[in-house]
């Protein structure tokens, strides 16, 4: 029976570029395998994948009983299917705090490790296999890596995930800063969204002492471009929350350029949550806080109500 790998909703690069390269590497080593995502990949994703010259994979909304399947880009039951405790989770690949709440058939194969990104980890299981990949996989690991990092701005990153980047650029004749501008301005065209779409397309859920946020980030190179949408956007926060089953929506717009953040701050509770968590002094429906560039690692964890 094929086994499905897929990441996390609202993909990004490294959860659809993940699925693609793990997939192919099971094919590889005589595993009959299919990425998948579950929901449609951002704008820079859609750019990797056209530019390395693959198809965007099937979206899988829920997932059968006994169904073999690899779980890569998360460990979190939210951000996966319905119906995935009564699949056949055969792996779990993973870059992120353990959450727990998954359930397995039996003793499975789980690999998290402190990495930036998922495709950094991938590449190392892959061992020597990972030498026979094509160039458009190598490419991939290499957008991950990229996206993952910021081009190595991130808090995230490791000299594990910066050398690979470097090591695979070189093999491709890639120069990764004029790439990663490519990449980056791809993830900046935001244009089409809906203000629903853009605080839904890089977020996750979390619960703060009993209150159920949703953790949005946009990494772009023009924050202006979003910001110039923030009334909309800040409208759009009631409906979203109230839809999501949240108690308030957190968008924080990140600047890969000038490595800050702008938190938009619609009601007292956000203006809590900037002053508590990032010893922010708040004056208006913004505030900027500097050196924030992570969610993973400086937002998440410092979150406070």
């Amino acid at each position: 029976m094929t086994t499905l790998v897929f990441g996390h909703k609202s993909p990004d690069t490294d959860a659809t570029g993940s699925a693609l390269i793990w997939a192919w590497y099971l094919n590889a080593t005589g595993f009959s395998a299919e990425a998948r995502v579950l929901g449609t990949p951002n704008t820079e994703a859609a750019f990797v994948l056209k530019r390395w010259g693959f198809e965007t994979p099937a979206l899988l909304t829920e997932i059968a009983a006994g169904q073999p399947c690899v779980i890569v880009d998360t460990n979190n039951p939210a951000e996966l299917p319905e119906g995935i405790n009564s699949a056949d989770i055969r792996a779990i690949i993973d870059h992120h705090a353990l959450i727990g709440g998954l359930k397995t058939k039996g003793p499975i194969e789980i690999t998290i490790r402190p990495l930036a990104c998922t495709a950094t980890l991938l590449h190392q299981l892959m061992g020597h296999v990972a030498e026979t990949a094509p160039d458009a996989i190598k490419g991939l690991i290499l957008s991950c890596i990229l996206s993952d990092t910021l081009e190595f701005r991130s808090p995230t990153t490791t000299p594990v995930d910066r050398a690979l980047a470097e090591k695979l650029a070189a093999d491709l004749g890639i120069e990764i800063p004029a790439y990663a501008a490519e990449m980056f301005a791809a993830k900046s065209d935001v244009s089409h969204f809906s203000d629903a779409a853009l605080l839904r397309m890089d977020s996750k859920e979390y619960n703060v002492d009993g209150v159920e946020f949703r953790v949005s980030v946009l990494e772009t190179t023009s924050p202006a471009t979003v910001l110039s949408r923030k009334e909309s956007l800040m409208a759009s926060m009631l409906d979203v929350a109230r839809e999501d089953g949240a108690d308030q929506v957190l968008l924080f717009v990140i600047d890969i350029l000038n490595e800050e953040a702008t938190l938009l701050v619609p009601n007292d509770l956000t203006k809590q949550v900037a002053e508590k968590s990032f010893g922010a002094t708040v004056t208006g429906d913004t505030v900027v806080l500097p050196g924030i560039m992570s969610r993973k690692k400086q937002i998440i964890p410092a979150l406070k109500v």
